[in-house]
């Protein structure tokens, strides 16, 4: 009996002692102790700038012997980044950031935030791709060269860690609006931002989905927040409040995102922005001038006119076209992307190269045929406000124009002067009125194109 006892009491321990050295053995994302290589004999003797300059249009292998230094301020720690390393040039205020793919796990134990470190360029392929530099070894698809991640094997070829201590890395403070193509890579936070209202509720990634949740600022200025489905916060519900995000600043052409390294980039102190009213309505934007060329009607175009004293934005606008004698909308323009200064004129027209190409400069906005700016002139429009209310009309709804006091046909419908408001009714007594018939009231004469039509002037 004791000699049974002893042997498991043997056997216990022994197994404690193979579970201990197999945990000691497993890396994790919590393993806090950071590899003690590190190296002081590195100079600089190129900038990130003059590195970019380097580039002549296609990846190509780096042969100098070519130092540049820089802060790591990226961290694969909880999963958001992988492969890839971010750097910039400077701790504080950095003047430009670069990117460097590695074949690497768990990178952050060993080039941690705020570590300074050397990268030995030679043997190294430069390219860009999305107007973005990056750093790396090379893969080959349908025959295209592009930027992968370094081997594993030779990373530490390439990648060296300073001795000095680890130093705080100090985020570039940056708003949405008026973003500077040198920061893309670096470390920033944007103040005063929420996920916008549609988001609220959902996680920060669909499970192993790479995905987009949107950040705005009071201002309704906008940018993506990039996810990974493989991350481990992936599963938390986003956030409500407002606040700071802190993040690497990423970039595709001209469109900016951020990732952040961990939730604790993310810091919503604050309540949600006030509701932003951004829609307006006023009785000061009317349709000015309508054209109908004989001589060729892609020369087409609808004008509207501004007469208050402040620019106006049309966000949530639309002008709606009744063909012939429909009581339905036919077809309807959106409105949302033009803002007609004080005073000042915006053309709409269905053909803008053709329109160019007759009036000598470009229209505020170009849209399709069968639209309410391409109508052959015995058509009706309506100016719509963003909240539904009818601001102006031309013609009656429900009567085809063709031997009306409404009809412009081959011809122009241009506002009277002396009219400053818009009209929910027609009123023949607010235009004057040119055709090819002279029914009603109106003009009985053609016009040509572009002599007889004034886009974007006082008459």
């Amino acid at each position: 009996m004791r000699e049974s006892l002893n042997l498991n009491r043997l056997l216990l321990n022994f197994s404690v002692f193979m579970a201990v050295c197999f945990c000691s053995c497993v890396k994790s994302r919590n393993y806090e102790e950071q590899p003690s290589d590190c190296f002081s004999d590195l100079t600089a003797n190129i900038t990130y700038a003059e590195v970019k300059n380097l580039y002549k249009g296609d990846t190509f292998q780096i042969q100098e012997d070519l130092i540049i230094e820089g802060v790591v301020v990226s961290s694969d720690g909880d999963g958001n980044f992988f492969s890839v390393l971010y750097f910039q040039d400077s701790a504080v205020n950095p003047t430009e950031g670069f990117q460097i793919e590695i074949d690497v796990r768990d990178s952050h134990l060993f080039y941690p935030v705020g570590a300074k470190i050397g990268i030995k360029l030679k043997g190294l392929y430069l390219g860009r791709s999305k107007d973005v530099f990056k750093l790396g070894a090379t893969f080959t698809s349908f025959g295209n060269v592009s930027v992968g991640r370094l081997p594993t094997a030779i990373v530490n070829e390439h990648i060296f860690r300073f001795c000095n201590e680890k130093v705080t890395v100090d985020p570039t403070v940056a708003a949405i609006t008026g973003m500077r193509k040198e920061l893309t890579n670096t470390l920033v936070t944007f103040h005063n931002v929420e996920f916008k209202e549609e988001e609220l509720g959902r996680p920060f990634a669909e499970a192993g989905e790479e995905t987009e949740r949107i950040l705005v600022d009071c201002d309704d200025n906008e940018i993506v927040m990039l996810n990974s489905g493989y991350s481990d916060f992936q599963p938390e519900v986003l956030p409500e409040g407002r606040g700071s995000v802190t993040g690497i600043l990423l970039r595709e052409n001209e469109n900016y995102k951020i990732g952040i390294r961990s939730i604790s980039d993310i810091n919503f102190d604050q309540e949600r922005c006030a509701e932003l009213i951004d829609e307006f309505t006023s009785e000061n934007i009317l349709i000015s001038e309508l054209a109908d060329p004989d001589n060729n009607a892609s020369a087409r175009f609808v004008e509207l006119y501004n007469s208050s004293s402040e620019d106006l934005n049309l966000k949530g606008w639309k002008l709606r076209r009744f063909t012939n004698a429909n009581t339905e909308v036919s077809s309807e323009i959106d409105l949302s992307a033009l803002t007609i200064a004080a005073d000042g004129f915006v053309v709409i027209s269905p053909n803008a190269e053709e329109f160019e190409a007759v009036y000598k400069f470009t229209p505020d906005l170009g849209v399709g045929t069968n639209s309410p700016a391409d109508s052959n002139g015995d058509d009706n429009l309506q100016l719509v406000d963003p909240f539904g209310k009818i601001i102006d009309v031309f013609g009656v709804v429900g009567e085809d124009g063709t031997g009306t006091n409404h009809e412009f046909e081959d011809g122009r419908a241009i506002r009277r002067p002396e009219v400053l408001k818009g009209n929910a009714n027609f009123n023949f007594d607010e235009w004057q009125i040119w055709n090819d018939s002279g029914s009603m009231g109106t003009i009985k004469q053609v016009k040509i194109a572009p002599d007889d039509f004034s886009p974007k002037e006082k008459n």
